[in-house]
């Protein structure tokens, strides 16, 4: 009984040694897992440089499009860390998959944390969206110096698009579930903020740390245990929301279908997963604007160029 527990659970979450603060670390950090995202990474950058991102460490699960000339061509160099990070890998004994993006995100923490004060952790559909203030720093002040944030998915569906429409995705996609706290297996969740020096315990959707285990905050300075995150009392969204663009249109959704998961086996547990997913975001939709009034409001240039 214990083996079959632990075999479920392989690499799920990672304990880890908090690095050492650098000297003069400062500012924010993202670390996101990619792989083709030629489509969508250039604007990505673009809106998370606007709000005040120093630094980008992208762990690169083998492209072949032109997604690492993009980024290459969009940040400087002190502004991008580029790994090689081939994601399929599994258990010799047993032959259960590991978890590739946790074991990125420990990476990331311990060889890199040191240089900066915070380091978010998402994916390239998903957008950090300040509400207060023009910038993420400024946001953060919500938190009251916690190291530890998680953030609610706000799930995006198709907004009555068809075909991949022109122009930026966090502009074209307003229509998300109307309620980010009802508990949906594969569309309720949270990504994480933390402080990397304080960082002992990692995963994708939460993290622990040494002063607080695995206590957490909203973006408005709220604290609970991580179980107690999804309860109605956590949510906020007073000074930061995170914008995840799930399925955008129905041409992109057979697209990501098609491209398959690192960390499944089964395509068609897959496909199974992602029209669920959507079919539960279209039938709890409202109307959300409050990215488009950001973006306008502070003049955000967010992509030169797209592909179609």
């Amino acid at each position: 009984m214990f083996g079959f527990k632990a075999k479920r659970h392989l690499t799920r979450e990672l304990a880890i040694t908090p690095p050492a603060p650098e000297s003069g670390r400062h500012g924010i950090a993202i670390v996101a897992c990619v792989k083709n995202e030629g489509n969508y990474i250039e604007e990505w950058i673009r809106f998370h440089k606007a709000v005040g991102v120093r630094h980008f460490h992208l762990y690169d699960d083998g492209s072949t499009d032109q997604t690492l000339d993009i980024v290459q061509r969009v940040l400087r160099p002190e502004e991008l860390t580029l790994v090689p990070w081939k994601m399929r890998m599994r258990d010799e004994e047993i032959g259960e998959p590991l978890n590739g993006q946790t074991i990125a995100f420990a990476h990331a923490v311990m060889n890199f944390g040191g240089k900066y004060d915070r380091m978010a952790f998402i994916d390239v559909d998903e957008f950090l969206l300040p509400k207060k203030g023009s910038t993420l720093q400024e946001a953060l002040e919500g938190a009251r110096g916690f190291p530890n944030i998680s953030l609610p998915w706000h799930m995006f569906g198709h907004s009555g698009h068809i075909l991949q429409p022109v122009g930026p995705v966090c502009l074209n996609y307003t229509m998300r579930v109307a309620d980010p706290m009802r508990q949906h297996l594969d569309a309720s969740n949270f990504k994480c903020i933390v402080d990397p020096v304080e960082v002992t315990k990692v995963s994708v959707h939460h993290f622990q740390t040494r002063s607080y285990g695995d206590r957490t905050s909203n973006d408005n300075g709220k604290i609970f245990p991580k179980k107690e995150r999804k309860s109605r009392e956590f949510y906020s969204t007073d000074f930061i929301q995170l914008n995840h663009y799930y399925s955008k249109s129905v041409q992109e959704t057979k697209e990501k279908i098609n491209r398959g998961n690192s960390f499944t086996r089964s395509s068609e547990k897959y496909t199974n997963k992602v029209e669920a997913t959507i079919k539960y975001i279209e039938e709890n939709v409202i109307e959300d604007r409050s990215m488009l009034n950001f973006v306008e409001k502070n003049a955000i240039e967010l992509s030169a160029q797209f592909v179609h």
